[in-house]
């Protein structure tokens, strides 16, 4: 058992175990020269001295190490550290199939079939390349948290153009094909087999089988029949149920011919699930023959492998959830399966002496019998010519070698058919492709330069162009979901950035077409994302002279809001007019800006003292005022000289106050104002021509207040 902390050929960093298998464990790793997580597979210690289970390890990351799909596990690396054996893969963070129908009892068909399709794809480009899984069932199937379904665990997978006969009965036992169970020949109508049993149980919640011991499970792979599940449930479409009858017949040739043929009709289940479309063969093509190999017939276990992944929902890590190890055939089977091969043996006998006898040794003469009758007999010509060469027995099954056509026109690929077989039955079927021209075949069964029976059905599937794609839903992601999501839909997505008050910075808006839009693979979609809410700048309304409400609206046209609202008297404006605004006219600020004013309540009541009482002077009045400034804009602008410009607004007016080329020694500086009346003023400094601001850029302000002074 490998600990965290420890490294594999000085570049997996063991990060946490994950699970265990019947011949591995699993670990998190961290590859450092890639800088990312992965699993790695080692193989158990009392099996590394075992050339045979090294192989069968090594084997495993060979046969799908050249695969590259969406829904695989990808294998990245394979090796061995001082006899430790072991696989780098794909890091999948998730839930196995058989998890996930635990927890739901049973799925809704829509789910159900999608992920079957998605398992199907993962199948038909193992197909493509000539590999079988042979262990298709819900604990080798993981479904990631972004809902993408990976096919793993390629233990006992095998290349389809080698021999690929099971002296074991390899995989689960709920999910053999019968050709498995009976220790045969298997291909890739095996794989379907196993994935209709997968679709079963997703739509029933149990295996369609079920025995007391893995033996009689086997045996009714092979001999029984499944309850059709719209006994099950009358919810299940008609479509859906023959899908999945169609999948796990008995005979391989009356199963599904690939992956690709089942991912069609599965689609049009989608589509028109109460369709009645699912044809099953009736006639028997002898293209898969059974190999029996009585010596193995008694060890299913043997070859058992393992599921090594599942979904711990405390950690979200893959874990080993394989409870479907094989027990061992019971001796009980042997002694019948001994007692029917010498049966064989003897009724096998018995054909041969008596095609001897009736065909081989010559006959007798009759013998004269007891009335002494005289049998005379004519002798025999003399052979004018050869005697006929006696006739060859029938060879079976009249076949003719079938030819590759694949990227030729349908015309010209019946044509060359034709030309082989003129009686050659041949079924055009469409499907999409992205890599052929419409009218072109894309696929051929049987494969080209294959044997072929003369009268069995001929199916090429002829290009109507790319498929369709329904843009997925990648609102609210962000850029790199969303890229991720519409490459693996073969969409070229471009990016192009937004203001939005309501989505988040860096999430998806919207895309172009929108969501939902039917596309095709290449297609460019346009993606916006927010730069979140835009900042939006408004000029200030002058409100001088306007009443409290004049000046609410003008603020709301331009964005801004009215702040607080004082009161003071004025000389100038009447009662109820705004004398002063906290900020410019003109001045730029971001909408939602609050505007302080205030506002006049009158001109200031003068003390003309008792009644009969008359004030000395003649009753003219200034308005004084002193500033004191103690802030040096030196300490901002530098040493030196510089023009200092005070500019004080008073009632709604402006005026220049102070203009003086000034130094660093000229402050504090102090000025005495004179005014229109006693309302306060307000000063702003100008250096140089540019109004004096703080660190935070509000400008410097400094307040004047008035007083009467009678001349």
């Amino acid at each position: 058992m490998l600990k965290p902390g420890m490294f594999i050929s000085d570049r997996y960093e063991i990060i946490d175990s994950v699970g265990s298998g019947g011949m591995a464990d699993v670990y998190k790793a961290k590859d450092e020269r890639l800088n990312r997580f992965v699993a790695i597979k080692v193989l158990k210690p009392e099996y590394s001295s075992d050339k045979s289970f090294v192989n069968k390890f090594r084997g495993e990351a060979q046969s799908v190490a050249g695969l590259s799909h969406p829904n695989i596990v990808n294998v990245y690396d394979v090796g061995d550290d001082g006899g430790l054996h072991y696989i780098v893969m794909e890091l999948v963070e998730g839930i196995t199939l058989k998890r996930f129908i635990e927890r739901k009892g049973k799925l809704e068909v829509k789910e159900a079939v999608g992920i079957t399709i998605q398992i199907a794809q993962g199948m038909e480009a193992a197909h493509d390349n000539h590999i079988i899984h042979r262990d298709i069932k819900p604990q080798n199937i993981i479904i990631s948290r972004d809902g993408k379904v990976k096919v793993t665990d390629f233990g006992i997978a095998k290349a389809s153009n080698s021999n690929t006969i099971t002296s074991n009965a390899m995989g689960s036992v709920h999910y053999l094909s019968p050709e498995q169970a009976r220790g045969g020949y298997s291909d890739e109508k095996s794989d379907i087999y196993s994935l209709g049993v997968t679709l079963y149980e997703m739509l029933s919640g149990k295996v369609p089988f079920a025995g007391d011991n893995n033996v009689s499970v086997a045996m009714l792979h092979i001999q029984g029949e499944a309850m059709p599940l719209r006994e099950l449930e009358e919810n299940i479409p008609l479509s859906v149920d023959r899908i999945v009858q169609k999948c796990m017949q008995k005979r391989p040739e009356r199963r599904y011919h690939s992956a690709s043929d089942l991912i069609v009709d599965l689609k049009r289940a989608l589509a028109n699930p109460d369709g009645d479309f699912v044809q099953i063969p009736a006639f028997v093509a002898n293209d898969s023959p059974t190999i029996n190999i009585s010596e193995d017939l008694g060890k299913i276990k043997s070859s058992a492998y393992y599921s090594d992944k599942y979904h711990n929902p405390r950690n979200n890590k893959v874990v080993d959830d394989d409870d479907e190890e094989l027990d061992t055939v019971d001796s009980k089977m042997e002694k019948i399966i001994s007692v029917l091969s010498i049966v064989a043996i003897v009724i096998l006998a018995l054909v041969i002496i008596f095609v001897v006898i009736r065909f081989v040794l010559p006959s007798r003469d009759k013998q004269p019998d007891n009335n002494n009758n005289i049998v005379t007999e004519a002798p025999t010509p003399e052979p004018t010519e050869e005697p006929s060469p006696t006739p060859e027995p029938d060879p079976g099954v009249e076949t003719y070698k079938f030819p590759s056509v694949i990227g030729h026109k349908l015309d010209d690929a019946i044509a060359a058919i034709k030309a082989v077989n003129p009686t050659a039955h041949i079924n055009p079927k469409e499907d999409y492709s992205s890599e052929y021209e419409v009218g072109y075949v894309i696929r051929q069964y049987p494969l080209g330069d294959t044997d072929y029976p003369v009268d069995s059905e001929a199916v090429l599937y002829v290009s109507i162009g790319a498929e369709p794609i329904t843009i997925p839903y990648v609102y609210g992601n962000t850029w790199e979901q969303a890229e991720q999501k519409l490459k693996e839909y073969e969409l070229k997505p471009v990016r192009e950035d937004m203001f939005s008050g309501e989505i988040p910075a860096g999430s998806v808006i919207a895309t172009d077409p929108p969501k939902e839009s039917i596309v095709k693979a290449g297609d460019t979609i346009k993606v916006y994302v927010s730069k979140g809410p835009e900042i939006v700048q408004a000029a200030v309304p002058s409100l001088i002279g306007k009443t409290t409400a004049e000046a609410k609206t003008l603020l709301t046209e331009a964005g801004l809001v009215l702040g607080e609202v004082s009161e003071d008297t004025s000389e100038t404006y009447a009662k109820g007019q705004i004398t002063y605004q906290d900020t410019t006219a003109g001045e730029l600020v971001d909408k939602g800006t609050k505007i302080n004013v205030t506002v006049s309540i009158g001109p200031e009541a003068i003390d003309t003292g008792s009644p009969g009482t008359e004030l000395p002077g003649s009753g003219n009045y200034r308005y004084m005022g002193s500033l004191t400034i103690d802030t040096n804009p030196f300490d901002y602008v530098g040493d030196g000289e510089a023009e200092i410009i005070l500019e004080m607004e008073q009632n709604g007016y402006g005026t220049e106050v102070y203009n003086e080329m000034t130094s660093i020694s000229d402050f504090p500086l102090t000025i005495s104002i004179e005014g229109e009346s006693t309302s306060i003023g307000v000063v702003r400094m100008y250096v140089d021509g540019e109004i004096f601001r703080d660190e935070a850029g509000d400008p410097f302000v400094w307040i004047v207040e008035f007083t009467a002074v009678e001349e």
